[in-house]
């Protein structure tokens, strides 16, 4: 079998960078690509694609130092499938794209210092990340 997903859009908000308890950096956000095409009578139409993905290791590091909201970046990976229960109580599921390559697209980096983003990650909670260590 197999399964490889290319996607080529920007980033719908910032870099959420965690570390599992190994010391693995795992870096969650999401991205959107966009699709035009003509229907039969001549419309223009717009179709966007949203997709979630993870990043782990040094790139999950290099991706919270570099891109922002709006970045344009190249993924490449694999789709997995995703299950869990929300706090009400529902199953909850989805597509995520892990990511094994990433190209940064933006002509110039709009990074901060890595000091300052190191501090502020230290202040977000730890997550259940036995998924992706898989």
């Amino acid at each position: 079998m197999y399964n490889k997903t290319i996607m080529l859009g920007n980033l719908t908000r910032d870099i959420e960078l965690r570390y599992a308890p190994t010391g693995t950096a795992i870096a969650k956000s999401s991205i959107a690509t966009t699709h035009k095409y003509k229907t039969q009578g001549g419309e223009q139409k717009e179709e966007v694609c949203f997709l979630e993905f993870v990043i782990m290791g040094r790139m999950a590091e290099v991706s919270n130092q570099y891109l922002r909201k709006g970045s344009k970046v190249l993924l490449e990976g694999r789709l997995t499938f995703e299950q869990w229960t929300a706090q009400d109580g529902t199953a909850r599921n989805r597509h995520s794209l892990r990511v094994d390559e990433m190209k940064m697209l933006d002509s110039k980096p709009t990074g901060v210092n890595a000091p300052q983003q190191q501090q502020q990650n230290q202040n977000i909670p730890e997550m259940d990340t036995s998924y992706y260590e898989q």
